[in-house]
């Protein structure tokens, strides 16, 4: 059994596996499937068979930690959350109770097919200003960073008007950014302790904002707040106050986060291939087709967690109850016992969305088809609109920002293809 093989120390925090994690997958894979990580503590699961079984199977391997810091925080830190009221009580990812189906419904039911697809001219409208501002800064300064200009914000916007959220929200992007970003390093970084208040002051400041909104919850209207207040739990009850924040919570974040990131990831290896690139915008299938297979080689959302109700065997490897699992999602989109040349990306290629970088089964994201759609409108319509654009330097230059389930680059520094030739930048 290849689970008793060596396995090298895995620092998943690391610089060089944040730049290039796909050897520490392979051996892990292939020496060491299910793995357990001292310095987190974790049980590190990589190959696609494995993960899909845990997947598949939320009452062995339930959800309840998907949602916990990955480090013990300070008490400072933890009296600064008690405070402002912060709780995450279990509502969607980290919820195995049988609340979950109801909310669930909730929100698959506004991130229908149909209202994506209605909101792909919403999309462009949202983008177009961006545009220009791209091609103000372009011929102003030389030079613009598509995360500002672009992905950071974009799929925020987008999310609140499909979720209704819109004349709800009034909120300086760039705070709630800040906000975002504390809450994802607090909870999914290693931040030094004389970090963690400071980082927790922001976390608060994001919850209490939050809890601000769901004083407008009140039932008979179709945004997402209204439905929330509306929403009865299997027997009977409705929401508490906490639990209405919490959803909230969680949309922000894995509807601005993970598809921003998504979004800053493409175009950053999009613009990497100047023989890709101005093809997106040119060719109509190719972008959507493009983009899935980024999703499954390089997803926004590279890892998830889960805990064991009782003691299995998994890969191999018998595991105690509570055993905490990281399930390696990025890892099995590279999985060469399902995908073919996985380090090369074809587009439609076979059994390509049989990737699970949008989970599976109950919890599988709801937000997929939103995501794809916003994928595959932004390439095409950047790519279009600028199909001369470059990065501004090699792209093995542009960091990769690194938590427990996020990756993805904080900047991407672009020029004018032809400012790039004249300094001799690739």
């Amino acid at each position: 059994m290849t689970s008793g093989h060596p396995c090298p120390a895995v620092d998943l925090f690391a610089p060089e596996f944040l730049h290039d994690p796909y050897p520490v997958y392979a051996t892990l894979r292939e020496t060491r499937p299910v793995h357990h990580d001292p310095g987190t503590g974790l049980w590190l699961v990589s190959t696609h068979r494995d993960v899909r079984r845990v997947l598949l199977d939320p009452e062995l391997y339930r959800p309840d930690n998907a949602l916990d810091a990955v480090v013990p925080l300070s008490v400072p830190a933890l009296r600064c959350l008690a405070a402002a009221g912060f709780t995450l009580p279990p509502t969607l990812a980290n919820n195995g109770t049988d609340t979950h189906a109801g909310l669930r419904r909730l929100i698959t039911g506004m991130l229908r097919r149909d209202r994506v697809t209605a909101a792909v001219p919403l999309v462009h409208e949202l983008m177009a200003p961006r545009l220009d501002r791209i091609e103000k800064e372009l011929a102003e300064r030389g030079s613009c960073d598509l995360v500002v200009t672009l992905t950071r914000d974009l799929p925020f916007e987008v999310m609140l008007r499909v979720l209704g959220l819109a004349g709800d929200v009034d909120v300086d992007i760039d705070l709630l950014a800040r906000w975002n970003d504390a809450s994802l390093e607090l909870f999914w970084g290693v931040p030094p302790r004389e970090r963690q208040l400071p980082l927790a002051r922001l976390a608060a400041e994001f919850h209490q904002w939050l809890d601000g909104l769901t004083e407008r919850a009140a039932p008979g209207g179709t945004g997402l707040l209204a439905r929330l207040a509306a929403h009865r739990k299997p027997d009977g009850t409705p929401l508490s106050r906490q639990e209405i924040v919490a959803v909230c919570y969680f949309m922000v974040i894995a509807g601005q986060t993970t598809t921003g990131q998504m979004l800053a990831t493409m175009l950053l290896r999009a613009l990497a291939d100047p023989g890709l690139w101005p093809r997106l915008g040119r060719e109509p299938a190719l972008a959507g087709a493009w983009a899935e297979e980024m999703l499954r080689r390089e997803p926004p959302l590279t890892t998830w967690r889960r805990v064991t109700a009782r003691p299995a065997r998994l890969g191999g490897v018998e595991l105690p109850q509570g055993a905490k699992l990281l399930l390696m999602l990025a890892a099995t989109g590279s999985d060469p016992a399902v995908f073919e040349a996985p380090g090369q990306l074809r587009p439609n290629r076979p059994h390509g969305r049989e990737h699970l970088s949008f989970g599976l089964g109950r919890h599988r994201c709801p937000g997929a088809a939103l995501a794809r759609m916003e994928a595959e409108t932004v390439l095409r319509a950047v790519s279009a609109r600028l199909p001369d654009l470059r990065l501004a330097g090699p792209a093995g230059t542009v960091p990769m920002r690194g938590l427990l389930s996020f990756r993805a680059p904080p900047a991407v520094p672009v020029r004018r293809a032809a400012a790039v030739s004249r300094d001799g930048s690739p």
